[in-house]
Formats: C-alpha cells, structure tokens, sequence
C-alpha cells in the first residue's frame, strides 16, 4: 500500500485523559508495562498509539490512537484488550475528552511549507 493510499484512508483520535494525583501518567505506564500497548501497536490497521503529556498540565495524558479505517477500530473495540483498557481506566478514575480526524493528502500548495 503506498504511503498516500494510507493517509486518505487513515482515521486518527485524540484522547486527552484526565485525573488527578498522577492518575493519568500512571494509567500510561501501566498500559505500556502490561504490555497492552505492544498489543494494540500489533492488531490490524493500527498505524499509531502513543501517549504524550502536556507540559502546562500534569494530570493529563493525550493519547494519539490512528488506524488505516473504521473497520480496524471496530475490530478493536471488540477485541480482548478494550476490557483491559476499561478496567485500568476505572482503576485510575479517569475521563475522556475525544476528538476524531481524517487524513487527507497534502495538498500541492501546502507541499512547499512542509520539510520531510
């Protein structure tokens, strides 16, 4: 598949975890050391998990979720490592804020201001 086929199909979210006494970096941590975000890296389709903390705010976590379509994110909702998400999810008492995006090529005029 070429790289361009990828981007025009690819569905990325955003999801900013919140919590409260370093709840949120621990929920990360945890996700990586279990070895659950080895898994999802792994499944079908997934192009992208990884987590990232802002700066500015210590009791968030941002989580860059892509996939290759909606397909690929059904098959992981329905696999055996969503309810191993929720539950950490519970543990640290976290809430969600999501954002969802398409890709789309870069268009040929944008191509001039981007260093590859």
């Amino acid at each position: 598949m070429h790289r361009k086929e990828r981007i025009n199909m690819s569905i990325t979210i955003n999801i900013y975890y919140k919590g409260v006494e370093g709840n949120a970096r621990k929920f990360a941590e945890e996700m990586i050391s279990s070895g659950i975000v080895d898994e999802i890296r792994k499944e079908s389709g997934n192009l992208r998990y990884e987590y990232f903390f802002p700066m500015e705010d210590g009791e968030t976590v941002l989580l860059i979720d892509s996939w290759a379509n909606q397909e690929a994110i059904d098959i992981h909702h329905h696999s055996p490592m969503m309810p191993k998400i929720i539950e950490l999810r519970e543990k640290y008492d976290l809430h969600m804020t999501v954002e969802r995006y398409t890709s789309e090529s870069l268009p040929d005029k944008d191509r001039d201001y981007v260093k590859e």
